[in-house]
């Protein structure tokens, strides 16, 4: 089916709790694995039904903020998911109760009840009003975003929009683009700094309500991370400020040079090359039937999906007024069915959404086709960008398609790709660390907060001189991240996926018949492992263990700098 034609009606939010209680009930009476197994499958089919709903709901509000009806059902499901998502959490505690609950574990894995005591502790009816105040708060600020729309060079543009101009030749254009998106933020101040404050604020009393200190622990949990915690995160981050941030540091000053750019600023950061950054060749729907024949080619199971994801209409890409900034891939259940939303803008990034988000789009495909509950479907969220960030790499071979052909330009975008995931890394990192002084610190004031991005920014990104921006030069450049907003402590997630993904460069680059198979594995495993069991599975190294983190940034800023001699 069409996603076009996908019914969607508003379900009823009191019935569905009603049958959580239901359920719950039930378990706590279960005489037997197989009575308590039986709840388990019907709580998986009005899961998926529920989920079905609220997935369709937000997916036609982000392609137009301004739709009224699908504005109000996203407004209905702020308000209604956390109310549905407690009572589910009281169905699981009856399961973790039961005398029996090892044959849920015998039937789905023991990483079931695992999951399971992890997502009980993330919410509770104390919680809920605050949970629903968060919500509305995260769409205020998506709405506020994606309603941004400035004046340049005579047009009105979406930020999304501005794109092409930053890394224009020629550098006052580029100025003058991020001075323009500058613009609208400092014009909205006062409302991002106030959005922000006030999520720090609701985020850590819900944490002090589930007995945390703050927000932090309580994140860590509604991340689903199993098996390490804050410790282990701030050692990956020590790590890479001190083994990559140098070489990122060594590998911006290479590309400065072979752009001709003496005394660079944040703005000449956008351009990678003196002739210009390599730019995909086409339409959107042109490069999309070039994704479509690269995936055809990849493997048969990526042929099979790559139709599936067309003859569904599963693609909405084109950036337009009203249309929520950022990208994503979310997989409707019922149907088994991922949707890849993106703001082309006719920039490499376009590239990197056909390959990114493919990733996310395969991986739920595949746990479809295996009929996994959803619990089991998905790993961790730091897993599941494994599944992303590796298929920008094990799709090189295919890149070219996307730029007309030329190899020069595909060798250009090879280079520019594995030298942003390395100096991504220090970015990732600065993300994180920010929002942790940030629920540490909740009485920061705005100011104070900015100044802290900017030591920050000193600490992972020191080739950064921001030249009197407006907005960036205040320091209040973290605004621009939607993560920090909408999915607090996510960005982390994508640095240990991206260590991941470097190591799949590397297996590719050495064998790529071999590193598909290990990826297809690992695709295969689903959410069956830990962040730490699925990396150890692919014959990897697990990037909190001491030394672990430099060995292959080496490897990767060593590739780069040849590629850059060549260029």
């Amino acid at each position: 089916m069409k996603f076009s034609e996908m019914p969607y009606t508003r379900p009823d939010a009191a019935h569905v709790a009603g049958q959580y209680r239901q359920l719950a009930a039930c378990a706590r009476s279960a005489g037997s694995g197989e009575a308590l197994a039986e709840l388990f499958r019907r709580h998986t089919a009005l899961d998926d039904e529920f989920s079905t709903a609220a997935c369709i709901a937000m997916i036609r509000h982000t392609l137009d903020t301004r739709d009224e009806f699908y504005d109000a059902e996203n407004d209905f499901f702020d308000q209604a998911a956390p109310g549905v998502g407690n009572a589910q959490l009281d169905f699981y505690r009856a399961l973790l109760a039961s005398p029996h609950k090892e044959a849920l574990a015998r039937e789905y894995g023991p990483l079931l009840l695992e999951k399971m005591q992890v997502a009980v502790g993330c919410a509770g009816d104390q919680v809920l009003g605050l949970m629903q105040a968060e919500n509305a708060l995260a769409s205020q600020y998506q709405k506020l975003y994606a309603g941004a729309q400035v004046q340049f060079e005579g047009k009105t543009l979406t930020l999304p929009e501005l794109g092409p101009y930053k890394q224009s030749l020629d550098r006052a254009v580029r100025r003058a683009a991020f001075e323009a998106e500058g613009s609208f933020f400092d014009a909205h101040r006062e409302e991002f700094d106030g959005i922000y404050s006030e999520m720090v604020e609701n985020r850590n009393a819900q944490g002090r309500a589930l007995g945390y200190a703050d927000y932090v622990p309580l994140s860590y949990l509604r991340m689903g991370r199993l098996g390490y915690g804050p410790g282990e995160v701030e050692s990956f981050r020590r790590q890479v400020a001190e083994s990559v941030t140098p070489l990122a540091a060594r590998a911006m000053a290479d590309q400065f040079a072979r752009v001709g750019i003496a005394e660079p600023k944040f703005y000449d950061g956008t351009v990678s090359f003196a002739d210009g950054n390599p730019t995909p060749v086409g339409t959107a729907p042109e490069l999309l039937a070039q994704a479509v024949r690269m995936y055809s080619e990849l493997a048969p199971e990526t042929a099979e999906f790559i139709r599936f994801m067309t003859e569904g209409g599963l693609f909405d890409l084109e950036s337009r007024p009203g249309k929520a900034p950022g990208g994503y891939c979310e997989t409707i259940p019922a149907y088994g069915a991922p949707f890849i939303f993106s703001n082309f803008n006719g920039t490499s990034g376009d590239v990197d959404v056909l390959t990114h988000e493919a990733g996310h789009a395969f991986q739920g495909w595949m746990a479809a086709r295996q009929g996994l509950c959803r619990e089991m479907a998905n790993p961790g969220l730091e897993s599941c960008e494994i599944h992303s960030m590796s298929m920008e790499f094990l799709t090189s071979p295919w890149h070219g398609l996307f730029f007309g052909g030329s190899e020069r330009t595909a060798a250009k975008y090879a280079l520019s790709h594995a030298q942003d995931a390395l100096t991504f890394l220090p970015y990732g990192c600065m993300v994180d660390e920010f929002q942790h002084i940030a629920y540490a610190q909740p009485h920061l004031t705005p100011e104070e907060r900015n100044r802290a991005w900017l030591e920050l920014e000193h600490k992972y990104r020191p080739w950064n001189d921001f030249d009197g921006l407006p907005f960036y030069g205040r320091g209040a450049g973290w605004q621009r991240q939607l993560h920090i907003y909408e999915y607090p402590f996510y960005y982390i997630d994508y640095c240990l996926a991206q260590m991941a993904a470097l190591q799949f460069f590397a297996a590719h680059l050495a064998d790529p018949a071999d590193a598909w198979q290990r990826y297809l594995a690992l695709v295969k495993k689903g959410g069956t492992d830990t962040y730490a069991g699925l990396v150890e599975a692919a014959g990897f190294a697990v990037p909190f263990r001491q030394g672990a983190i430099a060995p292959v940034a080496r490897q990767v800023a060593d590739w780069v700098a040849a590629q850059n001699r060549l260029l």
